[in-house]
């Protein structure tokens, strides 16, 4: 009876085996296996996940920390790039405007009616010093040209000022808005009223001395230097235009206030007029 048992357990081991064998063929053949290894792999993926996503939290924002730190420097090579061109077209732009204001100025000084037939040196404008009170120009010609102190200088539109210093190569030029300018002029119909021209200082108004109380002006009436013989001008060139003026009731003079016929603050070329007193 033993030997029967121990002999009946190989072949019931080995059926076992059989029957296995042939339920995961036919699982297989169905598709049913590939569903059970599907299942496994599905909760296998579901056990990652955790992880696979934790890389990819850390991967991802890396990645793209990099891709915009060299697309930015790009971007910021390319802004570079555009205000240089946008530097150098605005260099252009003032260029040509300067151009063009020192066209207009040399035209003006080719014909200047207001001179008559005296002889003037036309010269640039090198260096302005200006402070609170003071209002100076350099230019550039001298005494080898014939410039000495005292004479007229003239921009386009009317008198710019005098000049007060001379070397052999340059002078320095007192503009009519310095606070020691004074110069002698006239109004109205000619032969006119004089007054006295005075500067209070670089880009200030002008103010008129000895003019009468209840004087009538117009905005934009003219002043020109005065036809007094022996004057430090020559007579007829334009000084200031009116801008305001009125009657204060303890006054004893109008209060006018002027503006420079020539345009002081642009000032790029100048002619120095070769007249004096005795010429």
């Amino acid at each position: 009876m033993a030997k029967s048992r121990r002999s009946r357990r190989p072949r019931t081991t080995l059926l076992l085996l059989v029957l296995a064998s042939v339920t995961i063929i036919t699982l297989d053949a169905r598709g049913g296996f590939h569903r059970i290894t599907s299942g496994v792999k599905s909760v296998a993926a579901d056990a990652f996940a955790p992880v696979r996503s934790g890389v990819d939290g850390i991967i991802q924002p890396v990645g793209s920390f990099l891709a915009g730190s060299v697309h930015y420097g790009a971007v910021r090579q390319q802004n570079q790039k555009l205000q240089q061109e946008i530097d150098q077209l605005k260099l252009q732009e003032r260029s040509a405007a300067d151009a063009v204001q020192a066209m207009k100025q040399l035209s003006a000084l080719l014909n200047v009616p207001f001179i008559g037939n005296l002889q003037t040196v036309p010269t640039e404008v090198t260096n302005y010093g200006t402070s609170n009170f003071a209002a100076t120009i350099d230019i550039g010609v001298g005494r080898s040209e014939g410039v000495h102190l005292g004479m007229p200088v003239i921009g386009a539109g009317g008198l710019v000022g005098q000049v007060v210093q001379a070397n052999h190569g340059s002078s320095t030029v007192r503009l009519i808005t310095d606070g020691q300018s004074a110069v002698g002029a006239t109004f109205g119909t000619p032969p006119g009223s004089l007054a006295v021209i005075n500067g209070e200082g670089a880009g200030k108004p002008l103010d008129a001395d000895l003019v009468p109380t209840n004087t009538t002006f117009t905005v934009g009436q003219q002043f020109v230097t005065s036809p007094i013989p022996g004057d430090v001008y020559p007579a007829g060139i334009p000084v200031a235009s009116v801008v305001s003026f009125k009657t204060g009731t303890t006054a004893s003079q109008e209060s006018v206030v002027l503006k420079p016929t020539a345009d002081l603050a642009h000032l790029r070329y100048v002619s120095v007029v070769l007249w004096g007193p005795s010429s």
